[in-house]
């Protein structure tokens, strides 16, 4: 018996193949496979390339594939997602899941838990005992997805040009940022990013100096982070308060590239969920959240998957 479980995030889409005892027999790697943002042709080719990898080809079929994909629990989503895979030719079972759900199946397993994703985008998401789970965040770049990579990203951007029209204080996120980019003045990043046309992951790409400029002391930065914690841990308690969780002991599980490349974000987020949740246990997710839909896949084989409905 063979399952496959898929976590197709807004960076990288992970699939693992495992035989029933939960073991690794094969896996695969693509880019970011988000629905709204690539739209269904890319995603097809993603998963079909990933799938492809983890199966080595014709040779093995699963028995049964769980995927994890943002915005799939929104109506019309998960059928356009099926007929995806049912135009890949896996002629096989599959479940498809908010990826969220998938990330706190990997840290938590079926137990009740929350989890908080910051990758490129953002979403807190929780279930509890009774099977019952709630969401917030989620909305994109455009509408959303603070404290995520892209959002600080952006943030890094906004403070370079308000330093150099001299609406804002000096950072050393100028130099960081150009240097970064690869860029003599602030005065290039209007055709860098308009002209150049400059994609939703190369600006996420930017987070990763603002830890340096806050190791240095940079205000800014710190000051930045301080407002993604406060964004994340929001987007937690809301979905707490929604699940009456707040007395609660469970497990918080951080998913995602931007808690793993910006310690100061867990720990601050960790600092702000103990007031909002004293006795939820917080941990950063250790493993691919592909584990998490290899394990759901399994459930569904023995016949003991139950997904949560949301309040």
């Amino acid at each position: 018996m063979r399952v496959l479980g898929i976590d197709a995030g807004g960076t990288k889409t992970i699939g693992l193949l495992a035989d029933e005892h939960g073991t690794t027999l094969g896996w695969g790697r693509g880019p970011g496979a988000n629905l709204q943002a690539s739209g269904e042709l890319e995603v097809e080719k993603v998963l079909h390339d990933v799938m492809e990898q983890a199966t080595g080809g014709d040779h093995i079929r699963p028995d049964v594939i769980c995927l994890g994909i943002a915005g799939v629990d929104r109506p019309g989503d998960a059928d356009a997602v099926r007929g995806i895979m049912r135009r890949i030719g896996f002629k096989t079972p599959v479940i498809v899941v908010n990826d969220a759900l998938v990330a706190l199946t990997a840290g938590a397993g079926d137990a009740p838990g929350l989890v908080i994703i910051a990758g490129t985008g953002s979403i807190a998401y929780g279930r509890t005992g009774h099977g019952v789970a709630a969401r917030a965040g989620g909305w994109g770049y455009l509408l959303g997805d603070e404290g995520a990579g892209f959002w600080i990203g952006r943030a890094a951007l906004t403070a370079v040009v308000r330093q150099f029209d001299g609406r804002g204080p000096a950072t050393l996120l100028t130099e960081l940022v150009l240097r970064h980019m690869q860029l003599g003045s602030p005065t290039e990043l209007i055709h860098a990013i308009y002209d150049g046309g400059m994609q939703r992951l190369a600006v996420a790409g930017i987070a990763a100096v603002v830890p340096d400029a806050m190791e240095q002391g940079d205000a800014v930065a710190g000051e930045i982070v301080g407002r993604a914690t406060s964004e994340l841990v929001a987007a937690a308690a809301a979905v707490i308060q929604r699940l009456e969780m707040r007395g609660d002991v469970f497990p918080t599980i951080l998913s995602g590239g931007a808690f793993h490349g910006i310690p100061a974000l867990v720990s601050g987020v960790t600092a702000g969920l103990s007031e909002v949740a004293p006795r939820s246990d917080v941990k950063l997710l250790s493993v691919e959240p592909a584990v998490g839909a290899v394990q759901m896949a399994l459930a569904h084989v023995r016949g003991t998957l139950t997904l949560p409905r949301y309040v």
